[in-house]
């Protein structure tokens, strides 16, 4: 009996300008990832340079902020600022109302925006891409151009602020939490990122809910969007920013101290004499610190929902 020797399989030796080729991609893949992060750095660096300044500025003294060329790092710290600021303004009262106003607009928007989302996304009739389409030009339309209809509309709310039936002989909805509030209450743009979310959901679970009798509100509430969470912390969070920044219809429709939000409490730095700079970048910096915190906080959830809601 004889035994068969097979051949030895001997590789092919490696080419000799393969070795070469690899290292110059490593090399160019190297120098195109640092050039990267290089733009990033100095992107990031100048995006931040402006609250960077009004951070410094806010500590600085008056008489600082007045030399030209103004020095970079402040010569004499002047944590006082904050506490003048304070004094000098009742940002425990401004705070409060942007609080309100920002929370109301997120639960609000979370609330309305999911609803007609998921009737959009998941519910089938003849009316939705023409509802859908409204939506996205309604998106296109900017706020400016139409805070006067709003503006008369609330003015001339019916049965409210002495208004009769026809919405005359009163002030309407003017210098209410109604008027700060219910504009704000639903947003096209926020309808359309919740429809985004939920077309990206699978349909067969709704299916399934229905040939098991779960009404359609259940689907809705119990099994659907539950699954959208980035998508509702993305859209609380825009709508809370939002809120919380507002200053043209604050500005507009209220006029007792008792319902100004902080952004235009800061205002009120500014006069038509002068403006004491220093309290107004240190009120600034004070609005602006919440809503830097509530990013730091929510970003990995921030991005997620905008990467599943499809924008780039």
């Amino acid at each position: 009996m004889t035994t068969e020797t097979r051949p030895e399989i001997v590789p092919a030796p490696r080419s000799s300008a393969a070795a070469p080729r690899t290292t110059s991609l490593r090399r160019q893949k190297r120098i195109a990832t640092t050039a990267i992060m290089v733009f990033l750095i100095v992107a990031s660096l100048l995006m931040a340079a402006p609250f960077l300044w009004m951070a410094l500025s806010s500590i600085r003294d008056p008489t600082e902020l007045a030399k030209v060329p103004m020095p970079l790092i402040p010569q004499d710290l002047r944590l006082e600022n904050y506490t003048e600021a304070l004094t000098r303004a009742p940002f425990a009262i401004y705070a409060r109302n942007s609080l309100i106003l920002a929370t109301a607009a997120a639960v609000l928007n979370v609330a309305f925006g999911s609803a007609c989302g998921y009737a959009l996304a998941k519910m089938r009739f003849r009316l939705a891409p023409a509802i859908f389409g409204w939506m996205v030009a309604c998106i296109m339309i900017p706020f400016y151009a139409t805070v006067i209809p709003v503006f008369l509309m609330v003015r001339h709310m019916p049965l409210f602020g002495g208004n009769s039936i026809f919405g005359a002989g009163g002030t309407g909805w003017i210098d209410t939490w109604w008027a700060l509030i219910v504009p704000g209450a639903i947003s096209p743009f926020m309808v359309f990122l919740f429809r985004q979310f939920y077309v990206s959901t699978p349909s067969e679970l709704i299916e399934a809910a229905r040939l098991d009798g779960v009404s359609e509100f259940g689907i809705y509430t119990r099994i659907i969007t539950p699954l959208i969470m980035p998508g509702l912390l993305t859209v609380a969070l825009l709508s809370f920013e939002a809120g919380w920044n507002n200053f043209l219809w604050p500005l507009l429709v209220t006029t007792s101290e008792n319902l100004r939000v902080i952004q235009v409490g800061i205002s009120s730095f500014r006069q038509e004499a002068a403006t004491d700079w220093h309290l107004l970048m240190a009120g600034t910096t004070m609005a602006a610190v919440p809503m830097i915190i509530l990013f730091l906080i929510f970003q990995r959830y921030f991005v997620q929902g905008f990467a599943a809601s499809g924008i780039k």
